[in-house]
């Protein structure tokens, strides 16, 4: 199966730098509701059989003009939510951004014992977005979209892609709307077909100025 992994379009705490992972979350900002209207046309190669997103209200507003485009009804998730932040949560010091994303690094790495700050372990992650897939997959479709988050898509593909690892995911960033393209399946492993550095509609929808933890490049 060909599967894109979309991340959300900006949202007002990828504007200030915050740590921002709790349920429901914001929406988006109004140039991330133009990253959203981009997907379509994006797109539009694509032989989109399935389209589902997270429990976070940004995927969900994210998903809506590539839903009216293509008349799929996005089918919600509750494994492909991002990596919640614990303590850390509503942080926006450097610091806190480097102890939450090394962590996410470091569970890449394959150290699934070590605990988020007053949350969770890379094992309770990796279940959690794996049973996600595995529902996608069982759902048969040649290509399928999921529309999740900066530091969960990054985290997921750096373990389960057989042909990048964590350093390619740590030099490599992850903007809003950018796609991870991958081809495989769980048992066989998932290569990645391209991993986007820019928008979907490219650089007159990147913002350079918004300082981005779970999407920049370490």
């Amino acid at each position: 199966m060909k599967l894109l992994l979309i991340r959300h379009g900006q949202t007002p705490g990828n504007v200030a730098g915050r740590l921002d992972t709790a349920f429901p979350g914001p929406g988006l900002t109004e140039l991330g509701e133009r990253q959203a209207a981009a997907l379509p046309q994006a797109l539009k190669d694509e032989s989109l059989e399935g389209l589902y997103v997270s429990t976070l209200r940004r995927t969900q507003r994210t998903a809506g003009e590539l839903a009216r485009n293509t008349g799929l009804d996005p089918e919600m998730l509750d494994g492909v939510h991002e990596i919640e932040a614990g303590a850390l949560e509503t942080n926006t010091d450097h610091e806190s951004h480097l102890r939450y994303m090394g962590t996410v690094f470091a569970w890449s790495s394959g150290d699934l014992d070590l605990r988020m700050p007053g949350a969770y372990t890379g094992h309770d992650f990796f279940a959690r977005f794996d049973a996600s897939v595995e529902k996608v997959l069982a759902n048969g479709h040649s290509t399928a979209a999921i529309v999740s988050h900066g530091a969960a898509i990054r985290c997921w593909a750096a373990r389960r892609a057989v042909d990048i690892d964590t350093n390619f995911a740590e030099r490599h960033p992850l903007p809003n709307t950018g796609i991870v393209a991958l081809e495989g399946d769980l048992k066989t492993g998932w290569r990645v077909l391209h991993w986007d550095q820019m928008p979907v509609g490219g650089q007159a929808l990147a913002d350079r100025t918004a300082e981005d933890p779970t999407g920049e490049a370490l």
